[in-house]
């Protein structure tokens, strides 16, 4: 099958998903800094989750630029990575309402977990329908930096229910980790 369908409908789902969280946030009823500080964890919220949005939007767009051909199981791994991330406007917006409450900061880690768990899904996917000397396989063949953000996502779940504030760091780090598209497939793209 050919891969076309699955990156439109992946684009158009990312940017469905993306405009629902923008509305998701509220106009203050006021005109003054007093009426916007209270929606600031909302809008932290917004910024962490609009970056975690863009950053698997650039991955799957690099990924999918050294991707031949897709199958039944690839369309619906990907479905499984699209199902995670439209549950980031619901947790993005429980955890910016409830900034400093452990279960929503956890949940929000949960779900990070498992669309990190769904990409990597996808990936192994992708390999099982190239050949083992493709592009793709020579990109994708080190997951060092997938195991560190999944053992990351993992511990702040629970590091949430200690300090929310550690969890948070962990959600920015695993992020600056990944701000830069994923540099394997650049170097197969260019070879």
């Amino acid at each position: 099958m050919k891969k076309s369908r699955l990156e439109a409908f992946s684009d158009g789902v990312l940017a469905i998903i993306i405009t629902i969280m923008v509305l998701e946030m509220k106009v203050p009823h006021g005109a003054d800094f007093a009426a916007i500080k209270p929606l600031l964890p909302v809008f932290l919220s917004y910024i962490l989750s609009f970056v975690y949005l863009a950053i698997y939007w650039n991955n799957h767009h690099h990924l999918f630029q050294i991707v031949h051909h897709v199958n039944g199981r690839v369309l619906w791994a990907n479905m499984h990575l699209l199902f995670w991330l439209s549950l980031v406007p619901f947790v993005t917006g429980f955890m910016g309402e409830n900034h400093a409450a452990p279960l929503p900061v956890a949940l929000y880690g949960c779900v990070l977990l498992f669309a990190a768990l769904a990409y990597f899904v996808l990936t192994r996917a992708l390999l099982a329908v190239h050949d083992d000397d493709s592009p793709l396989a020579r990109a994708l063949g080190k997951t060092g930096k997938e195991m560190v953000s999944l053992g990351l996502y993992a511990a702040a779940v629970p590091l949430a229910f200690v300090h929310y504030g550690i969890a948070f760091a962990i959600f920015v780090t695993v992020a600056l980790m990944w701000l830069v598209p994923d540099m394997r497939v650049e170097r197969s793209l260019s070879s």
